[in-house]
């Protein structure tokens, strides 16, 4: 399994949100570029950047800082927030960005983002569903910077998509985003099982070592997280067994 550091971008500093709340921002004091190159340090693959900002106007709002990202050449970016357009995938792909990251539109939009996929091809997209437990346990997807809670079962969302060839899924338990609480295990174990073929990225909760060890034990292609590794509550001998560059 691999981790995945996350910057999220608000304002052009790097914030972290708890539960996709505005109003429960932290801010650190440290630059994105700081911590890209941190993160390549610690011999990272990827990085994974959402625009907060973009996201919550529907539109890409640090198009130039994640470009400049892009040009540094030691991380393959995958990049969120704020992309409903195919030109606004195209910019992003071409600037040397290689993954885009689509999310509340693969629910109200999948015929359109099931164009893109087989257009841009599997590897180039990751589809983010963002899901909230309801009372039995079922996972149901919530939209528009979690602001929205739909009533799509991610199951049925993955499903969907299978014919256009879907391979990456990012997968974030709202409840625990942010929190530090731990991952839902359980629900990425369920979705590994249902779907083995899809490269499940796992987000929200992560604390330590522990329990990246208990994702990859339940199948989980990667692991997505911010505040742990901001907060350097991940030593990084730790990490080294899933930083494939380490």
């Amino acid at each position: 399994m691999e981790l995945i550091p996350a910057i999220d971008l608000k304002d052009g500093r790097c914030v972290r949100l708890v539960r996709g709340d505005f109003a429960a921002e932290t801010r650190y004091p440290v630059t994105p570029e700081a911590l890209y190159e941190r993160f390549a340090g610690f011999g990272a693959r990827r990085l994974h950047v959402v625009d907060l900002d973009g996201a919550r106007v529907g539109a890409p709002a640090h198009l130039e800082a994640i470009e400049a990202l892009a040009r540094r050449g030691r991380l393959r970016l995958q990049v969120g927030g704020g992309l409903r357009t195919r030109e606004s995938l195209e910019r992003m792909l071409a600037s040397g960005v290689a993954r885009v990251v689509v999310g509340s539109l693969a629910v109200t939009e999948p015929g359109l983002v099931g164009e893109w996929l087989r257009d841009f091809g599997p590897d180039s997209v990751v589809l983010a569903f963002d899901v909230r437990l309801d009372a039995d346990g079922t996972p149901r997807i919530a939209t528009h910077g979690w602001a929205q809670q739909s009533a799509v079962v991610l199951w049925d969302a993955v499903e969907g998509f299978l014919v256009a060839g879907l391979e990456h899924v990012l997968c974030t338990d709202v409840d625990r985003d942010g929190l530090l609480a731990g991952p839902n295990v359980e629900l990425y174990a369920e979705a590994v099982r249902r779907f083995p073929t899809i490269e499940w990225q796992a987000s929200g909760g992560i604390r330590d070592a522990a329990d990246l060890r208990a994702l990859a034990a339940n199948g989980a292609a990667a692991a997505v997280s911010g505040r742990a590794l901001l907060e350097d509550r991940l030593p990084a001998a730790e990490l080294q067994p899933f930083l494939p560059a380490a």
